[in-house]
């Protein structure tokens, strides 16, 4: 019997000698390392939710203090300064490989946290966010195409929504450990996070996709072949080969395709034109819509004021608590979002995030507007019968939000962008998506003043409805397709159906679509 490279393309089914579990326990083991990144990420987006009202001058012991303007400015101030990291990621990531990036940022997050612990004036506060918030945009692009470039089409779509998870147990550990101690405590404790991601990542290999377009051949066959179970170079050649064929790179190892072209090294205004092409501006615009309702569904929000905004539904539940619980419940939902994803799809899993979560705000909206609790220090005097009605919804829309909206732009970003662009593609993508989660920080408080607490939670609902309607028309089905399959249907050459493709049979990462004339 002759197989053809074809039928051995790379990332196709496990062959007998290569269990499934033991092809996909390095992959699992490598998003892993990449994820204790994220998790130190996370610790920077859930720090300010306790230093807010550390600084908000509730603390007698505390000798930096900050008036209400200051205050918004903490809880947004990292965010805007992220989008100068991304823009900055995929140029810093494409030279130096994606591991490497990532080891290299985790030096800034570590300045960052000493400088936190040591401060004494608020510009060191601010300094500090804004090392954050620039080097979690340099994170971005080294994390987004590491997985994207290392998991086969099936484990993709649960691989990726770990990093979510993992941002969550961030932001969760945060609400915990403020609960008990000071925050120049947590920021000495976050210390250890980077230090430990950065020796982890000295024991996962580089993306084979890089190394390839590096001409670092042997390197390659030893990724993949780490990837593929900790087998032999022998048994992923086929695999390497047809890898190397699809970028082009056949004739550098000395293979004749004629059916792939040698992909010629672009010069700097053709690199830019793809920018400008149907096969990045179509999905870019299907990304930012991603992000602008991940940010503006409510979640985005109500996770960095969680402790005042409890406090002023005078939640059943200690503030501090509420806050803790409603963490748990985020990390809760991405691990539904895991699990859901892989059989639902990325689509149904994103409709009923978004109804259920726009169902939810919709009744915190209207029991706001009933008892009059107009801004967020217009507390209620005393406790009521239906005070444990807001609580259970804002967490119920937590759950919901996680489960879908909160982690598919970031899905999406790692897998609807062509080779040529997506280092950059990232970053970009990235940046788009922390700009709207600044504004959302931002506008929050100048939106309560104008519209209410109430009218706040119903503009929310309107964006998870539309938001709704919108993905129904626009988004297509990628779990469990190729990305060549993918980025084709964002080129315009093919068109995606919208079935999951559930198992790694026939399930092809880089394999052409060449059908009979």
């Amino acid at each position: 019997m002759v197989i053809s490279d074809k039928t051995l393309s790379p990332f196709a089914a496990p062959s007998e000698s290569r269990s499934s579990l033991r092809q996909a326990l390095p992959q699992i083991l490598a998003v892993c390392v990449k994820n204790v990144l994220l998790l130190g990420f996370g610790m920077t987006l859930g720090f300010p939710t306790i230093l807010i009202p550390s600084l908000s001058g509730s603390d007698p012991t505390e000798s930096i203090s900050l008036g209400q303007e200051a205050i918004s400015w903490i809880g947004s101030i990292n965010l805007i300064c992220v989008p100068v990291g991304c823009l900055l990621s995929g140029a810093a990531t494409q030279p130096i490989g994606r591991k490497r990036a990532m080891q290299l940022v985790n030096i800034p997050f570590l300045t960052a946290w000493l400088l936190f612990y040591f401060s004494n004036d608020v510009w060191q506060i601010f300094l500090a966010l804004c090392i954050t918030g620039v080097t979690g945009g340099l994170l971005e692009a080294p994390v987004l195409t590491y997985v994207a470039e290392i998991t086969q089409p099936h484990l993709r779509g649960m691989l990726s929504s770990t990093s979510t998870m993992a941002v969550i147990v961030g932001v969760l550990s945060q609400f915990l450990l403020g609960t008990f101690l000071k925050w120049r405590i947590v920021a000495f404790f976050n210390c250890l996070v980077p230090v430990v991601a950065f020796v982890l990542l000295f024991f996962v290999p580089e993306t084979p996709v890089w190394l390839i377009t590096k001409g670092r051949f042997l390197d390659a066959r030893k990724s993949i072949a780490w990837l593929r179970g900790w087998t032999s170079l022998n048994e992923i050649e086929l695999e390497f080969q047809e890898l190397c064929k699809q970028l082009g790179k056949a004739s550098d190892i000395g293979i004749e395709d004629p059916g792939t072209a040698r992909v010629p090294k672009l010069s700097r205004s053709e690199h830019l034109r793809l920018f400008v092409a149907k096969s990045f501006l179509w999905p870019y615009a299907l990304v930012a819509l991603a992000f602008f309702l991940s940010h503006f569904n409510g979640m985005q929000t109500l996770q960095t004021y969680a402790i005042k905004v409890f406090a002023s539904l005078k939640s059943p539940i200690d503030k501090y608590y509420a806050t803790v619980i409603l963490g748990i419940v985020e990390l809760l939902g991405s691990v539904a979002c895991v699990t859901l994803v892989h059989f639902l799809g990325k689509r149904v899993i994103n409709f009923i995030s978004l109804i259920g979560s726009g169902l939810c705000f919709l009744v915190v909206g209207t029991y706001c507007y009933l008892v009059g609790v107009q801004n967020l220090d217009n507390t209620l005097q005393k406790d009521g019968t239906y005070n444990w009605v807001p609580t259970f919804f804002l967490i119920s829309s937590a759950f919901l939000s996680y489960v879908g909206i909160r982690v598919l732009p970031w899905i999406l970003t790692g897998e609807v962008y062509a080779t040529e662009t997506r280092a950059t593609a990232s970053g970009l993508s990235a940046a788009i998506g922390y700009i709207f989660s600044f504004l959302a920080n931002k506008l929050f408080l100048s939106m309560i003043a104008t519209f209410t607490l109430a009218g706040t939670f119903w503009f929310n609902t309107a964006v998870n409805l539309l938001g709704a309607i919108l993905l129904y028309f626009l988004l297509p089905e990628t779990e469990g397709k190729t990305l060549y399959d993918i980025t084709e249907h964002f080129s315009g050459n093919t068109k995606l159906d919208n079935k999951v493709r559930r198992t790694g049979v026939d399930n092809k990462a880089f394999e052409h679509d060449e059908s009979p004339l």
